[in-house]
């Protein structure tokens, strides 16, 4: 399984180099630096795959136009930078996990959702795969990222006004609701009324825009109230009063 790896990382490392070295290596002209958010956007080829690998440590060491892109900064920005710095709070625990997994030599890869973040208070959605490459004396000298982009998913802004935070009720209620638990369940677990329960689901509705439960949950995921990837559900910490 190890020499798999080994030879399925050398493949994408090369191809990385080949590729796309002009992306990673080329400066800008004097006087013409890009801005955050005004990046060379990426052919289709580039776009469709995004590559970085990183260091034992989670460092960025190198990356492909395609990830530059996605991630609205330049090499210079992206390069010696931890990846903690460029995920989203909600994915961050479960993605940290796996990646610091392979670091420590207990996996050979994994596969996660990913939600990252863009220097304009944008993020972007897709899929993100982590292989460990080793070095001849089996420990893993690096981690070879894939990251596919959600398609048709150009990265998204977020409002610039943050939403206020949850009270700790609504927190749990909303946690109960992502869960599936129904009012009466919800009632018993937080020793409230069902009309209790009810108040604040209908508050979230209107506080959220969202037409009923689903909805509500589906744009706190969106958002990234719940934590992706963990269960049982669980908002954020920073989203809560």
């Amino acid at each position: 399984m190890s020499a798999v790896m080994d030879t399925t990382s050398a493949q994408i490392e090369r191809h990385n180099v080949e590729r796309h070295s002009t992306e990673r290596h080329t400066p800008d002209r004097p006087g013409t630096e890009r801005k955050p958010g005004h990046e060379r956007r990426p052919t289709a080829d580039m776009a469709d795959v995004c590559i970085a690998n990183l260091d034992r440590d989670l460092r960025v060491i190198e990356a492909n136009g395609g990830f530059l892109y996605q991630f609205g900064r330049s090499a210079a920005e992206v390069c010696g930078r931890d990846f903690r710095d460029l995920v989203h709070p909600s994915v961050e625990q479960v993605v940290v996990q796996q990646l610091t997994r392979l670091g420590e030599n207990r996996h050979d890869r994994f596969s996660a959702r990913l939600v990252g973040l863009r220097p304009d208070d944008g993020v972007f959605f897709g899929d993100l795969t982590g292989m460990a490459v080793r070095a001849d004396n089996g420990q893993v000298s690096k981690i070879v990222l894939l990251m596919r982009p959600d398609r048709g998913g150009e990265p998204q802004r977020q409002s610039t006004t943050r939403r206020r935070p949850l009270s700790e009720i609504d927190a749990r209620v909303l946690e109960g609701i992502a869960a599936g638990n129904t009012t009466v369940q919800l009632a018993a677990k937080l020793f409230l009324s069902r009309q209790g329960i009810e108040y604040h689901v209908a508050a979230m509705l209107r506080t959220f825009k969202s037409p009923n439960r689903s909805a509500l949950v589906a744009k706190a995921y969106s958002e990234g109230i719940l934590r992706i990837g963990h269960w049982p559900p669980q908002v954020t910490t920073d989203h809560v009063a």
